[in-house]
């Protein structure tokens, strides 16, 4: 509906009727005209209603039955003057007339006391007339004439069909600005380490808080030098047992640990000799250092830097990671003296399986002496928290008791009060690390950690611009760290190519050792028969296909220099540490950017320099080197093999695969046998 206010001069009245009917047909036909232009107009305008004024001269005021009905309707219509009476009208005057015929309209004019009738044909559109008082400078009067449009009629003029609907304003897009996470302060400014170790040793005469035992130990294995990760992060867990390991400094619980430094840096000798020397002067023999590690072969490792530097003291290293039958590791931990259990062991060395095994089955196995609880490979063991070893650990460590020994037991910390502080009781300070430690506060959560304390590896030339001790490392992507001497290549290829690359790669540009890593356990077999047919190489595979004493005895040949190239899944991708591996070769692609730092971590160790190259698929080039990218890589070159180079073996090649398909068929056989 649209209203339009249309002023007209109408002229002067004449006493003939016929003169005063002709005018007012000629007045209702121009203002159907307009009323056709201005809804035009409005339509065009983005359906804003204009209104129009038009003053027309009349002699006396009127308002006609129409207007009155439309605004008793709710629509919108000038209002007449109230005052009409004060210019000669009556009150009855403004009284609208009814309306006597369907399709027609019927408008009074007053003029000189005298009305007349004037039938106006009903157009497509309603006009409502309504008079408006005499000016007070002439005689000039205005018939405000109102206009109603059918909504239907009006779509249909526009080509839009009727919907019903009220159609609203479109909506602009916005580009919702991305959210940055916050991290908490310990996370994004942590204490920085150095990450380049030859450019940074430290003699350990300059290492605060080592005792002279110690030192002479490292002497003896011919260490001169501690790596960054070592000289920064020693001291701090020294400093909470300078006065014993029963308390902690001022009396109060000592701050969690963790520390993220690339493969290689010398993260196991950096909780290793602190927890030495916290415990070399012990009386009593407990269990006062627990170290959880993932894997059997990670855990044989750590237990060995353990006895090699507890050597010449009392205490007792124990391994628990099934390398030996239940009974067996049950008898290394405690024997019955007397009817007492006595506990034979001070550190313990174990996977998380065979750890809540001997909680839950074994009676002699105590850790409420436990002082330190060191997660190594932290982010794989948050990975394997659903087998709630941690919570299993917690409970043996705050083991309720009964009888006149209650008033020794520990319990759990709470919010520090006078109450909490009397009597004082042994702290459990934990130690995390890892190459790849996750920066999500909910995974971190769920280890219980105590104001923890994070120190990180950052690039030298970071170190350099900012030499303060804490550095911003909240990124919106989550980085991880490389080791200084390592060269990174992709080569691509084609998936029938890839055996053929390899057996180039060692028998061309010999490179050897080669540690080769596989996604599966079927697909490392498989290329270990290959190559070993192929014939002239010095091959060996690692997987779980092998039992513990198979993988330990593959592991120190591949040591020796006995296999040229070892063919492994990611189970030696975790915390291995061969000696002499100068190239590290992803067969398959890693799926899962920590597993390719894993990987290459494998070399390049201990600030030598190494080599990685990652076999790629056409369809496996984008992502992967994004992935890689995003994660902090200083670079990673593309490596081109000609095909020229490959021929020459590719007749051998397809005589070997032939007799691999058989080979593989009668293995299967004889495992359904």
């Amino acid at each position: 509906m649209a209203l339009f206010l249309i002023n007209r001069y109408l002229g002067e009245d004449d006493d003939e009727e016929t003169n005063k009917e002709s005018r007012s047909q000629d007045l209702l036909a121009k203002l159907q005209k307009k009323a056709k232009e201005k809804q035009k107009l409005a339509c065009h305008n983005a359906h804003v209603q204009a209104e129009i004024d038009s003053k027309s001269k009349v002699d006396h005021p009127k308002e006609t039955k129409r207007a009155k009905k439309r605004e008793g309707e709710g629509n919108q219509v000038l209002p007449h003057a109230p005052d009409a009476v004060e210019h000669g009208g009556s009150p009855d005057d403004n009284k609208p007339r009814k309306k006597k015929k369907k399709g027609s309209e019927k408008t009074k004019l007053k003029s000189d006391g005298k009305s007349e009738e004037v039938k106006m044909a009903k157009p497509d559109h309603e006009l409502v007339a309504v008079e408006e008082p005499e000016d007070e400078d002439g005689g000039e009067q205005s018939i405000v004439t109102k206009t109603q449009t059918d909504p239907s009629e009006q779509n249909t003029e526009n080509g839009v069909a009727p919907t019903g609907f009220t159609i609203l304003g479109g909506h602009e897009q916005k580009r919702i600005q991305k959210v940055h996470r916050i991290l908490p302060q310990w996370l994004s400014k942590p204490d920085a380490i150095q990450r380049d170790i030859k450019s940074n040793l430290v003699p350990i005469s300059d290492v605060p808080r080592m005792s002279p035992k110690i030192m002479k130990k490292l002497e003896s294995n011919g260490i001169q030098n501690l790596f960054p990760v070592q000289a920064e992060v020693i001291p701090a867990i020294l400093e909470s047992v300078c006065h014993g390991f029963l308390i902690g400094r001022g009396g109060y619980r000592p701050r969690d640990i963790c520390v993220s430094a690339p493969t290689g840096s010398g993260k196991t000798l950096t909780f290793v000799l602190p927890v030495i020397q916290a415990l070399m002067q012990r009386v009593v023999c407990e269990v006062r250092a627990l170290v959880v590690l993932p894997t059997k072969e990670l855990a044989q490792q750590v237990c060995k830097v353990f006895t090699s530097y507890a050597e010449g003291t009392t205490l007792k290293v124990v391994i628990l990671a099934g390398q030996k039958s239940f009974g067996a590791e049950q008898a290394s931990l405690s024997e019955n003296r007397g009817g007492y259990s006595c506990c034979l062991a001070d550190i313990v060395v174990a996977t998380p399986g065979r750890l809540v095994d001997h909680i839950n089955l074994n009676a002699g196995f105590s850790l409420e002496h436990l002082r330190f609880l060191v997660i190594d490979e932290a982010d794989r063991m948050i990975d394997s928290m659903h087998q709630s070893w941690l919570s299993q650990v917690t409970k043996a460590v705050y083991k309720c008791r009964s009888g006149p020994d209650a008033i020794f037991r520990r319990t759990e910390p709470t919010h520090i009060t006078a109450a909490s502080l009397s009597p004082p009781q042994m702290p459990l300070q934990k130690l995390l690390f890892s190459a790849t430690l996750t920066q999500n506060p909910e995974k971190l959560q769920q280890l219980g950690l105590y104001q923890p304390r994070l120190f990180s590896s950052i690039p030298s030339q970071l170190a350099s611009e900012n030499p303060s001790s804490d550095t911003d490392v909240s990124q919106p992507n989550e980085t991880f760290n490389f080791p200084e001497g390592l060269t990174e290549y992709y080569v691509p290829c084609t998936l029938n190519k890839k055996p053929l690359l390899l057996l180039h790669f060692l028998l061309r540009l010999k490179f050897s050792p080669i540690l080769c890593f596989t996604n599966s356990r079927d697909a490392a077999h498989r290329l270990y028969v290959l190559v070993k047919l192929f014939g002239g190489v010095q091959v060996a595979e690692f997987s779980s296909r092998l039992s513990p004493n198979e993988r330990k005895k593959t592991l120190k040949d591949f040591d020796q220099g006995k296999i040229q190239l070892l063919i492994s899944t990611d189970a030696a991708a975790r915390g291995i540490d061969v000696d002499g591996v100068k190239c590290v070769l992803n067969y398959d692609a890693p799926q899962f950017i920590r597993a390719y730092i894993h990987r290459i971590g494998r070399t390049a160790r201990a600030g030598k320099a190494g080599l990685a190259f990652t076999f790629l698929l056409g369809v496996q080039e984008k992502n992967f080197l994004k992935m890689v990218s995003d994660a902090g890589s200083p670079g990673i070159q593309k490596q081109i093999i000609m095909p020229n180079n490959l021929k020459n073996m590719e007749c051998r090649y397809q005589e070997i695969l032939q007799e691999l398909g058989k080979t593989i068929k009668s293995e299967n056989a004889k495992k359904r046998v």
